[in-house]
């Protein structure tokens, strides 16, 4: 019997992980130009903590985490979204002690749901949090600089919803403006609304249950229930997106799939994906570093799907640089062979960020000539004994129609680097 992959948790192959990469590395650069740092995390938390910030009346924390127990008896969870666990390494590791920090951390998301385009059991998340800022300047930064973002990777088909949550006091009232409007329309609520009705309401708003749509678009609106600080707040920030030239869309209802969340809350969404429409989503939560044992911290941070911006950046016509090399080298005989292991390290030593494969598995020069054509590589570096005698290489262009010349070995660097700066 073949090994098989587990359901949901997907081999991502070389053709497509050179797009992986160009993207990660765009979003760092980004993400560093702003002033974040790298922050790595383990996979594995304590349960209790994703109980305590995600909420318990969640699909997440109900129906979704990897959950099980270690030769201790210990409840362990891979990690389902990573703004716990920066908040979990920030307290234990005193960064939050009379300090401000602006951190991101990248890598692989675990929960059990049924997998379907652009939403699988194990994905991968970029993940950017700011801690000890108050204001709504920070998240108006976070979201610019989402906006610069897509402007370097020319992904235009994407839109800013924002909304506001307000204190939790606020949010008491209008839960149960909630309950009171939700409770009239009891016998039109499938069960898991029914059972949020009685513990957070506001999850029902959060529905994907299409039969519920009419139901919920009458429901009472947040923004109508909010305190004046957080007013002022939202009008803060929309202020600063307008004076950066960030277009967005206020959607009442938008509340988000945690329960940390409080005040501004941001989805960047599009139609280019389908059903999978948003891409990147955040919002602040002030009261989770308390609430998991940490002094009292306004923080506010964002996720981003990788496997999502891989498609959008697919969809939209983008593509990666690419990765293959820049000279493939053949060599028949054993003397050619051991000068092309020897001029291909000199190469990488010689000539900045270079890319050199060597032929491997011996062959004819017509073979040999073919996997340099398939390896795609621009210029084939031949070698044989005519050649080493000769102390010369043939230099083959193969993405071109110019002709094969021959290059001395005792200037082939600066001939070569000369030869590939012409591609640039």
């Amino acid at each position: 019997m073949k090994p098989r992959a587990v359901r949901g948790m997907n081999d991502v192959l070389p053709d497509i992980s050179a797009t992986w990469r160009y993207l990660e590395e765009v979003v760092r650069e980004v993400v560093e130009s702003y002033g974040y740092r790298e922050i790595r995390l383990p996979i594995i938390e304590h349960t209790e903590l994703f109980r305590r910030s995600i909420g318990e009346v969640t699909d997440i924390v109900e129906k979704e985490m990897y959950t099980f127990a270690d030769r201790n008896n210990e409840s362990l969870t891979l990690r389902p979204e990573a703004t716990a666990s920066m908040v979990r390494a920030g307290i234990t590791n005193g960064l939050l002690h009379n300090q401000r920090q602006k951190l991101w951390t990248a890598g692989p998301m675990f929960r059990y749901e049924k997998p379907q385009k652009g939403r699988y059991r194990q994905f991968h998340q970029f993940d950017v949090e700011a801690m000890g800022y108050a204001g709504p300047d920070v998240d108006a930064e976070l979201i610019i600089l989402c906006a610069r973002m897509w402007q370097r990777l020319g992904l235009s088909r994407l839109t800013l919803e924002i909304n506001s949550l307000g204190t939790n006091q606020a949010r008491a009232i209008y839960r149960q403006e909630l309950v009171d409007y939700f409770t009239t329309v009891k016998n039109r609520l499938d069960e898991d609304s029914i059972r949020r009705l009685g513990q957070n309401p506001l999850r029902i708003l959060d529905s994907k249950n299409p039969e519920l749509g009419d139901i919920i678009a009458a429901a009472p609106v947040m923004i109508d229930y909010l305190d004046e600080e957080s007013v002022q707040h939202f009008a803060g920030l929309k202020s600063l997106l307008d004076s950066a030239g960030v277009a967005y869309r206020v959607n009442p209802r938008l509340v988000r799939g945690l329960d940390y969340y409080n005040r501004t809350v941001f989805e960047w969404v599009t139609d280019a994906l389908g059903s999978q429409g948003a891409v990147c989503s955040g919002g602040r939560y002030d009261g989770l570093v308390e609430k998991l044992g940490g002094r009292p911290t306004p923080a506010i941070g964002w996720a981003m799907g990788i496997e999502r911006l891989v498609a959008l950046f697919i969809a939209c016509g983008g593509t990666a640089p690419p990765l293959d090399p820049h000279v493939y080298i053949v060599a028949a005989g054993e003397k050619a062979l051991a000068k092309a292991f020897e001029l291909s390290e000199i190469f990488r030593d010689g000539i900045d960020a270079v890319r050199v494969e060597v032929n491997l598995g011996g062959g004819s020069f017509k073979s040999q000539l073919k996997r340099a054509d398939k390896s795609g590589a621009s210029y084939a570096l031949i070698l044989g004994e005519d050649e080493i005698e000769e102390k010369v290489a043939g230099l083959k262009p193969l993405r071109s129609g110019e002709e094969q010349r021959s290059i001395p070995l005792a200037g082939i660097v600066a001939e070569l680097g000369e030869a590939l700066g012409e591609l640039n």
